[in-house]
């Protein structure tokens, strides 16, 4: 058991340090083969931070472990919200502009309802693993073409700066894309299997140590990238990281995993953790409308947010316990 626990919190460490690695190799590598900035901006560094869950939960699902899987998706969307939002309010609040509201929030409020209605027959075929992937496909090809279409645009030339600042020769690039990939795999593989082992010696379903352990351990890039973005006063990038990568997790994440194994879902992950997703998807809204002023998450908003994940953690630990 001991090893277990050591090849998971090793396997956590490797993890987050090897997509770093792999995300700053990526950009360098398509930076010198003429990517624009704006598509770095969102398609490699949006993949990036996304990488430690699509790369678990595509192994979980490989290896018969769809309840590491779907726990580690779901659950790093539960702790996107209110873990990571809740503590990076705390630290400053969060503006929320109106175009939030209008496009970003109700788009990741329609793919949790359609997560839902898939989970209501019990399972993910590989048909719903694939409409998930059509739909993340679609939605990028949007987003890209709406990026491509603006003149000037701020993000990409943040983007710009950052890649000129950090610019590194095209062997040193390719060195840290190729290592950072092969760590990914191989940290993972360490996350998985100390996971299952742990689940396992407690007598604990794949789904929980998915949802806690699992999830909160992929989530730290996006822990970082937000709480670093918020102390900035760079809300757009901390509210945007959420967002977008609850949107990969739901559609990419799932959809990966889906085609590679089917997944058979128990009831509980529809009546407890999909609820529990929606009811802080919808949040959102409620927080950013802004009903005495401009939309913000304050920090009284944000506390509230952080007694929901603990709440939610509680439940899940005396489900264990109280058996």
């Amino acid at each position: 058991m001991t090893a277990a626990f050591l090849a998971v919190a090793f396997g956590l460490a490797l993890l987050v340090w090897s997509a770093d690695r792999f995300v700053e190799g990526a950009a360098a590598t398509t930076r010198h083969f003429g990517m624009p900035p704006l598509l770095i901006g969102m398609v490699i560094v949006g993949f990036g931070t996304s990488a430690p869950e699509m790369v678990v939960s595509a192994l979980a699902a490989s290896q018969g472990n769809p309840g590491i899987a779907l726990g580690n998706a779901y659950g790093s969307n539960i702790t996107n919200i209110a873990l990571i939002l809740g503590i990076t309010a705390l630290i400053s609040p969060i503006a929320v502009h109106s175009q939030v509201l209008r496009k970003e929030l109700p788009i990741l409020t329609v793919i949790t309802a359609l997560a839902a209605w898939q989970l209501w027959d019990g399972e993910i075929s590989r048909i719903d693993a694939f409409v998930l992937l059509g739909v993340f496909a679609g939605l990028m090809a949007w987003t890209i073409w709406q990026g491509m279409q603006k003149k000037a645009d701020a993000f990409g030339s943040e983007m710009a700066q950052e890649l000129e600042v950090d610019a590194m020769p095209i062997r040193r690039a390719i060195f840290w894309l190729v290592v950072g990939l092969v760590l990914l795999i191989v940290s993972s593989r360490m996350l998985v299997w100390g996971a299952v082992e742990i689940a396992h010696g407690f007598g604990v379903s794949d789904l929980i140590i998915g949802l806690t352990i699992v999830a909160v351990g992929t989530s730290l890039p996006e822990l970082a990238s937000s709480v670093i973005a918020a102390r900035k006063g760079e809300h757009d990038i901390a509210l945007g990281n959420i967002l977008g990568s609850n949107l990969f997790n739901t559609l990419a994440v799932v959809g990966i995993a889906g085609t590679i194994h089917p997944m058979a879902v128990g009831p509980e992950v529809f009546s407890r953790d999909i609820l529990v997703m929606a009811v802080l998807t919808v949040s959102l809204f409620v927080f950013g409308y802004g009903f005495r002023g401009p939309g913000r998450i304050n920090r009284f908003e944000g506390g509230a947010l952080l007694a929901c994940y603990v709440g939610y953690s509680a439940y899940l630990i005396s489900t264990v316990f109280g058996r």
